[in-house]
């Protein structure tokens, strides 16, 4: 691995943070690119890619400030308010920034089942690809439906499937997902992240077993070229080491050949995101 496509940094507090409750003591303390160093290191990691954690223009903002401080983080995958009126602006404030490569949106706590297919939504959504910029799919599996019309709706705008949709592996939840999975790779502007799987199996106890089918169906659906390894530290902490994170890919990824395991572990995400260790500046879909 020498990019690691998801992870997040915080100052904590319980206010800002409301989604670490009780059982994730170990998330409650601040998380800084000193922390995650070491450990990228040792994982032979020389990138990252910062995810937003909060819905904030100020937490965009403090990730960009932490990118142009510290070489590591690659990228910033930040929040603008897309059905916003002032959507325009913020984007605008953030596009001409280098690091600055994509938008997420916490879509998996809305209550609203259609909410990626808001009018609001979508048309915030159109302006993305004017600035050459992705979008991060943070969705449960009930949303994949919703999620495969959206990216048919908007075939020039690239999107990235967060946490392959975090099918609840603790509970063996498989045929459904995979079927979903595949719908929605059907449409090539569309990618998936290896990563946030340890946190939906059961925290203690898992092997790396149990990770097989899923990692194999994802590979089938999408191809290396589409795939992303992330780690998604610190919350990967509930339930593995980062090392143990990564070695799950790896290990999965050695009866690749190394073109594909170039591509799972970096090469996708230099030219899904538009790095600045890219070659070229140019996306191909």
């Amino acid at each position: 691995m020498h990019i690691d496509a998801h992870q997040h940094f915080w100052h904590y507090s319980a206010a800002e943070y409301p989604w670490i409750t009780a059982g994730m003591e170990k998330l409650a303390r601040d998380y800084l690119p000193a922390d995650l160093a070491p450990l990228a290191a040792a994982a032979g990691v020389v990138g990252t890619v910062a995810v937003q954690a909060r819905q904030s223009i100020a937490e965009t903002r403090w990730l960009l400030t932490l990118a142009a401080e510290h070489p590591l983080i690659k990228g910033v995958v930040g929040w603008v308010d897309l059905q916003s009126a002032a959507s325009a602006s913020q984007l605008a404030e953030f596009a001409g920034q280098e690091k600055f490569v994509g938008v997420r949106h916490v879509v998996q706590d809305e209550s609203d089942p259609e909410f990626l297919l808001r009018e609001s939504f979508v048309r915030g959504l159109k302006q993305l690809s004017t600035h050459s910029l992705t979008y991060d799919l943070l969705v449960y599996p009930q949303q994949l439906g919703c999620a495969t019309q959206l990216v048919q709706l908007l075939p020039e705008q690239l999107f990235v499937i967060d946490h392959l949709a975090k099918p609840e592996i603790a509970n063996g939840q498989f045929a459904a997902w995979a079927v979903d999975m595949a719908a929605i790779a059907r449409h090539k502007n569309v990618f998936c992240k290896v990563s946030g799987m340890v946190t939906q199996a059961a925290w203690r106890g898992w092997k790396k077993e149990i990770f097989t089918p899923y990692l194999e169906s994802v590979l089938a659906a999408f191809g290396p070229e589409r795939l992303l390894f992330g780690s998604d530290w610190p919350v990967c902490l509930l339930a593995g080491d980062y090392a143990d994170v990564v070695a799950i890919v790896v290990d999965f990824c050695a009866q690749l050949s190394p073109s594909q395991q170039q591509a799972i572990g970096g090469g996708t995400a230099v030219r899904f995101y538009n790095l600045p260790t890219a070659p070229e500046k140019k996306r191909a879909l």
